[in-house]
């Protein structure tokens, strides 16, 4: 076992975090409002290769199911029952399904299975019905994800898994999910796995004693659990890597953009911060209107993530199974490689996040890191 290990989660980090103006500068960097057209992520042939993608019902993960079944993939809708005011994932199936005919694919499968990443048990139901199927899953797509914790500054809310909102639905539960179906990916012959992180995990606080957020302004909650996530991204590339049977697999986050979407109209909760609360989903909304992009163009980094990565125009960014290829553990700001913040580069940082979510979802105990080690 590592040396670095046995390293207090509250060390000193071997480098200098990065300055504030380096974080505003590589930030602002992921709000280029550039169109991008099909002739940057053109349509390849995916016919017969079956795809996961959670969170696509709405934003970017419904038009990047639209590309897929444009594409001719087997779709799997991964969602919850939503509330009434979310467009319905039967309607997105249908969307889909006439997206698939209209290029020639015919027989392409999409389902909407559902999925509540509030809720652990759904995920392993998920999981389990998946690999029932006995299928190799090509590409998974972890994109589901919510702006705020849904009770605000003042009375954060946490799961019936115990854990609070936004740290579960953007981040654990797509570990979880990731680890579950690992077997299955494992199968495919180039599989990729596209975590959606974002341009805010340059404001992310490495603190991993306020690992799930406990005390953190409103937007915290996002931008840590954001960090995190790609810093998962780079240590789970470099445990794939080291397993001859799993480094086929490509890994990779990518940040869509400032994105008009309903990410952005989060629940303003109750209290003495309710009116700053209000204010920053103001503002908020304000410029996701003003200099944010569409839905349609924040998908495009899903699309290139899943298909340029091996079949398309940029084969510098091929995969690990694909010749000439970089491999996996980067992040992709919308399509174009960007350097992300330095402790996805550290290996004592990137194993200190490792083991946090160890301890938290009891990973090890379940069997769930069997060949990427503990």
């Amino acid at each position: 076992m590592s040396d670095l290990a046995t390293i207090p989660y509250d060390a000193p980090l071997s480098f200098r975090e990065p300055s504030f103006f380096w974080t505003r500068y590589y930030s602002a960097r992921g709000a280029s409002g550039t169109l991008l057209t099909r002739k940057d992520v053109p349509f390849t042939d995916l016919s017969g290769k079956w795809i996961v993608i959670s969170g696509s019902n709405n934003g970017i993960g419904r038009e990047a199911a639209i590309y897929f079944a444009q594409c001719g993939a087997n779709l799997i809708l991964a969602c919850r029952s939503p509330p009434p005011h979310e467009r319905h994932p039967n309607d997105v199936v249908q969307e889909c399904l006439t997206a698939a005919k209209s290029r020639g694919y015919e027989k392409s499968t999409v389902e909407w299975w559902e999925i509540d990443m509030t809720k652990f048990s759904t995920v392993e139901a998920f999981a389990k019905r998946w690999l029932d199927t006995g299928r190799p899953l090509d590409i998974l797509c972890n994109n589901a994800g919510m702006g705020s914790n849904p009770g605000g500054i003042g009375n954060v809310l946490k799961t019936g898994d115990g854990l609070e909102f936004v740290h579960q639905v953007n981040f654990a539960a797509h570990v979880l999910l990731t680890l579950r179906l690992l077997p299955s990916i494992q199968k495919a012959k180039e599989p990729r796995i596209v975590c959606t992180t974002s341009c805010l995990h340059y404001h992310g606080k490495y603190r991993l004693s306020n690992w799930d957020g406990s005390g953190c302004k409103l937007i915290e909650f996002y931008a840590n659990n954001k960090l995190y996530f790609q810093i998962w991204v780079a240590e789970m590339n470099q445990r794939l890597l080291r397993n001859e049977k799993l480094k086929h697999i490509t890994i990779n986050g990518v940040h869509p953009g400032f994105v008009n979407t309903g990410i952005w109209n989060f629940q303003v909760g109750k209290g003495p911060f309710q009116l700053i609360e209000i204010l920053i989903k103001f503002i908020l909304g304000w410029l996701a209107g003003f200099v944010g992009v569409t839905a349609e163009q924040g998908s495009y980094c899903i699309q290139n993530a899943a298909t340029s990565l091996g079949a398309g125009p940029n084969p510098a960014y091929q995969g690990v199974g694909v010749s000439g290829g970089k491999g996996g553990g980067r992040y992709f700001n919308r399509i174009w490689e960007e350097v992300a913040m330095p402790h996805a580069a550290d290996p004592d940082a990137r194993l200190r996040v490792w083991r946090k979510l160890n301890e938290e979802l009891k990973l090890s105990e379940k069997g769930l890191l069997e060949g990427l080690g503990q």
